[in-house]
């Protein structure tokens, strides 16, 4: 009994290969560290413009300075989970993330 081997599926070789301009894991975890003063700088921001928010309208503060200062926290998380599991996509959610803080909070 003879077996045929598929000519389109990737040798094993293939795919266990590593992609030769992907980051390292010490350039994505610098990357990850990084990103925590860029997160205060951003909560500093966001809190900046929910108190004038508070002060110039009604005193409450709305739905979406409370989205900007839970995408700030889950940054956070994102950013830790970057420092133990260095991933690309870790790294960019925790930059979006603190982008999106005060861009929440403006909304508001």
């Amino acid at each position: 009994m003879t077996t045929q081997t598929d000519a389109t599926a990737p040798t094993e070789s293939a795919t266990t290969a590593t992609d030769p301009t992907a980051p390292s894991p010490r350039a994505l975890r610098v990357l990850a560290l990084c990103g925590f003063p860029l997160l205060a700088a951003c909560l500093v921001v966001t809190a900046v413009l929910g108190l004038t928010d508070a002060i110039e309208g009604n005193g409450v503060g709305g739905g979406f300075l409370t989205a900007g200062f839970w995408s700030l926290v889950l940054g956070a998380v994102a950013g830790a989970a970057a420092l133990a599991v260095p991933r690309r996509a870790l790294v960019a959610a925790q930059y979006a993330l603190a982008f999106a803080g005060p861009v929440l909070a403006a909304l508001d």
